[in-house]
């Protein structure tokens, strides 16, 4: 392998993996994708893009596949509909229309066939070209007054190499994660990784840091995906990449982990969904107000 060509200039490209089937939330997405379930009034995808607006990264991937083609109408100018609200002078709504299609620059490419994530992020190759680039996972919802993304950017054009989102989890709750074995460094939410392991056994994990769904990855992933034989579920891991680049620093330069403590919405299962929605609707200000008090008064007299 090569060692990664050097760094030209600020990131500015995110990777967002969006092929997947969503079949923990049938039978809703049958048709409709999972990343355009509401989030409140948003799309949970939006948050996404938001976010990686927000840390400085205007030219957004999105890998796809088959009947994935809503995320880019939404993403797309829905001329009828700003006919129809400007006729009515609905300013508000049509600011909200056209704000999902201001967001950044965006592209797409399926994915093909689903074969990991691994292989999600190989697909963006072409794209991304010998530069680092962020990969935002849609399932993870960071909120945007703990700025995540931003700070592992800071990081990664510092030190060089990759960096991953780690959150300390319930040694009971390791195995549900990838899972990073890491040395301290001086920064207190800073860490190098020197090991990383895919869903371990219980009892077998080096840590409770789990990954969550946030990287910015040295271009020398690439080939490393490239030579990555199928792991665990037959799926080309992103983890089992990162783990040979945490490995052997010549490949690309060291892997560093952002020991996250913000606010994290997990959309992941329908749970955690529902937990997501209840929180963001309650810290808003146009809707938490009359929400929290009706979730008291169903709390108490109806539970």
């Amino acid at each position: 392998m090569n060692q990664s060509l050097p760094r030209l200039g600020r990131i500015s490209k995110a990777v967002i993996p969006a092929a997947g089937l969503g079949t923990r939330f049938l039978p809703a997405t049958k048709a409709t994708p999972k990343e355009m379930l509401p989030v409140v009034d948003k799309p949970a995808i939006q948050y996404v893009v938001e976010e990686a607006v927000a840390a400085g990264l205007s030219d957004v991937l999105m890998i796809t596949g088959r009947n994935k083609r809503p995320l880019e109408d939404h993403f797309d100018r829905n001329y009828e509909l700003e006919e129809a609200l400007t006729r009515k002078g609905d300013d508000e709504r049509l600011s909200k229309v056209q704000e999902s299609s201001d967001l950044a620059t965006m592209h797409y490419v399926r994915q093909g066939a689903p074969r990991g994530l691994g292989h999600a992020v190989l697909c963006a190759a072409p794209h991304v070209g010998d530069q680092p680039f962020a990969v935002l996972l849609g399932d993870d919802l960071i909120d945007p007054r703990d700025p995540l993304l931003a700070r592992m950017v800071e990081v990664q054009e510092r030190e060089g190499g990759s960096v991953i989102a780690l959150m300390e989890v319930e040694p009971s709750q390791i195995h549900l994660y990838g899972c990073a074995a890491v040395e301290a460094t001086a920064d207190p939410d800073v860490v190098k990784v020197t090991d990383l392991v895919e869903k371990p056994d219980p009892g077998e994990a080096p840590s409770n840091y789990a990954i969550i769904g946030r990287y910015v990855l040295d271009p020398a992933v690439f080939e490393t995906l490239r030579e990555t034989e199928p792991g665990r579920g037959g799926e080309i891991q992103l983890t089992d990449a990162l783990q040979k680049l945490a490995s052997d620093e010549k490949i690309g330069g060291p892997v560093h982990g952002v020991v996250f403590k913000g606010r994290r919405y997990d959309t992941g299962d329908r749970g955690d969904y529902l937990r997501a929605i209840v929180r963001l609707a309650c810290e808003r200000e146009d809707l938490g107000p009359d929400f929290r008090a009706w979730l008291r008064r169903y709390v108490s007299e109806e539970m």
